[in-house]
């Protein structure tokens, strides 16, 4: 009976004005909510503590941690299935302890879940057998995958973990996937299967994270050799990951309204990068690796705004984990402002050797979605429209969320293909907060600084950018950057446009030739010699060179139209001009039409009737070596 009134009263009050003590033999259940204690949690021998449904914990505790016991806490969290994908993960647990603090973790604390309260232990293979398997009865994880990295920046530099518990809490491990499936659904409330053939539920079990966690950083190798460290969400509840990068990068945060202002040393470069790899991957040979880092900046006008996210450029390896010349398209879009629990992210350091701070503060209760910015990195990405406002979030530093809008700063997203190979994504976003020079955490640099041929924002001598946060001017002039090892097709254009209606129209400015390519409604392509172009080509908002001439009037003779009820795309040819070819481009560079001496008719059909749905770009070129380029959207719905 005491045990049963306990765990009613955690249900219906939700916040213990001190310390939780969970006494031998008991547990505590909490179900699609979340427990807030204000210190310490005792979880005594066998006592427990079940997060399910989606239930997070959260702690006002301001110092290191107090948790301490030999009980469990439990929360469920998926990763991808896939036995050649990796996942970067960060545990919300360690090794249970009498003794009062954090503890280190290992892959013996993670459990195949078998009813909502019960679990069985997963099974750890040797570093011999390369991949995991799920069952309807077993759960079976590869050591051989398990790896950290603290303060390093050459591939050589990951260190293997294995089986052993030596991951200390706010550092990341890397994990692959298992193969199989598991039908069976611990949890009736939420419904979720444990391995449905995309996502594997893995049962986290151990004593909780909590307070402030030491993350180790440097710079030893000077400013152009970034040391990073593999870290994430250390708590059993989502972060704000803006505080966590702003606070670390130098900024001071005021809690009330969300302003930030630089008040200098700053510890790390201010951006998070999230590991995707393609789905599904194929080989556990690093030369046969096709995957990268998307870069995640916190440049909300205040703290709690979404910032900025850019996709990783898939890369394929060399045997050395350095990137091959060539890739395939670019990876997903994930919100990233409430990192989820479990998630692991790099960061990278600024000072010679330092600690960044991960703190109880920034602990909020968010449910993973679109909707709430919180998305893990595996198999599934869904997509839904967001709506303007927050909604009460409950969360440490009692920020009053309602009062703030969740709309992220104006701002759009070009795409380059490089050699009909690979896509680099990069954004550019307006802040009045933010200067037209580099600022830390606004300015998100690249992952992928030694990639041979590439397409960034050049803010500084030494450094390449894929997010440039700036004050809006319709004047303004944006230097973009270029750079090959071989002669390269870049094409260039506007993939996505964020509440962005500053300007009409948006142009690549080449400044040798005086020629503006609209990239808003087209693209811009160029084939360049081998060779780094910082100061050639800018993105600007008006053609200054708009005096209508000969090239314009025959621009303007065609018009190109996608007509998806009739799947077919036609092109009206007012001046007869004659057509030497139409090319169709998918959004990776892939030459998906080609037609070929066209003639001079007034109207030309060419059928789309075999594309699948989505944006594709149009390359026509006349007799007279005359281009028009142009974007058409298929659909069929």
């Amino acid at each position: 009976m005491k045990k049963t009134l306990f765990y009613f009263l955690v249900l219906l009050t939700l916040d213990m004005s001190a310390q939780m003590y969970v006494s031998p033999n008991s547990y505590v259940f909490v179900n699609d909510t979340y427990l807030y204690v204000k210190q310490d949690v005792n979880l005594d021998n066998d006592g427990n503590l079940y997060l399910r449904n989606k239930s997070q914990l959260l702690q006002g505790n301001t110092s290191s941690s107090l948790n301490q016991g030999l009980g469990n806490l439990s929360v469920f969290q998926e990763g991808t299935s896939n036995n050649f994908g990796y996942n970067y993960w960060c545990s919300p647990v360690g090794v249970p302890s009498a003794t009062v603090g954090n503890a280190s973790f290992g892959i013996t604390r993670l459990n195949r879940p078998t009813s909502v309260v019960s679990s069985s232990a997963a099974t750890i293979l040797p570093s011999s057998n390369l991949n995991g398997v799920s069952t309807n009865s077993s759960l079976s994880i590869a050591s051989r995958w398990i790896y950290k990295y603290v303060q390093s920046n050459q591939y050589g530099q990951w260190t293997f973990v294995g089986n052993t518990s030596t991951v200390n809490a706010g550092e990341g491990f890397t994990m692959k996937g298992v193969s199989g499936s598991d039908s069976v659904v611990a949890d009736a409330n939420e419904g979720v299967v444990n391995n449905s053939g995309n996502n594997q539920r893995y049962d986290f079990r151990g004593k909780p994270n909590e307070g402030t966690i030491l993350i180790p950083v440097g710079n030893t190798a000077g400013p152009d050799y970034p040391n990073q460290t593999l870290t994430g969400n250390p708590y059993p509840s989502a972060i704000n990951l803006n505080l966590f990068l702003l606070e670390n990068s130098g900024y001071t945060v005021n809690y009330s309204d969300g302003t930030y202002s630089f008040t200098g040393s700053p510890i790390i470069n201010g951006s998070a990068y999230f590991w995707e790899h393609e789905k599904p991957a194929t080989s556990h040979y690093v030369s046969q690796y096709i995957g990268g880092y998307g870069v995640y900046v916190p440049n909300g006008t205040n703290a709690f705004l979404p910032g900025t996210y850019t996709a990783a450029t898939w890369n394929t390896y060399n045997g050395d984990g350095t990137p091959n010349t060539t890739g395939a398209s670019t990876g997903s879009s994930y919100e990233r402002m409430f990192t989820p629990v479990g998630q692991g992210f790099m960061i990278r350091g600024v000072v010679a050797s330092g600690n960044a701070q991960m703190k109880n503060l920034y602990r909020s209760f968010v449910k993973e979605g679109v909707a709430s910015n919180s998305q893990f990195e595996r198999s599934s990405n869904s997509n839904v429209n967001l709506s303007n406002n927050w909604e009460e979030i409950p969360n440490v530093a009692n920020i009053d969320y309602t009062q703030f809008s969740k709309k992220q700063v104006p701002q759009f997203k070009i795409h380059t293909i490089m050699n009909d190979e690979f896509t680099r994504e990069t954004a550019i976003a307006f802040n009045d907060n933010a200067s037209d020079g580099y600022d830390v955490a606004l300015d998100g640099l690249t992952p992928d600084s030694n990639l041979p041929r590439d397409m960034y924002f050049p803010l500084d001598t030494n450094k390449q950018f894929v997010i440039s946060t700036l004050p809006f001017d319709v004047d303004k002039k944006m230097p973009i950057a270029f750079k090959a090892d071989i002669q390269t097709t870049f094409k260039v254009t506007v993939n996505e446009l964020i509440n962005f209606d500053l300007a009409q129209e948006i142009f690549v400015h080449d400044k040798e030739t005086n020629i503006y390519y609209d990239i808003k409604n087209s693209f811009f392509s160029i084939t360049l010699s081998p060779g780094v172009y910082k100061a050639r080509f800018e993105i600007t908002f008006k053609n200054t060179d708009s005096t209508l001439g000969l090239d314009d009037e025959i621009m303007e003779s065609f018009e190109v139209y996608q007509n998806n009820d009739n799947q077919e795309l036609t092109v009206f040819n007012t001046l007869q001009k004659d057509v030497e070819s139409i090319n169709l481009y998918d959004v990776t560079g892939k030459l998906v039409i080609n037609k070929m001496n066209l003639g001079t008719s007034k109207q030309i059909q060419v059928s789309t009737s075999g594309l699948s749905d989505g944006v594709y770009f149009v390359k026509l070129t006349t007799h007279d070596n005359f281009n028009i380029d142009k974007k058409v959207s298929i659909s069929r719905k």
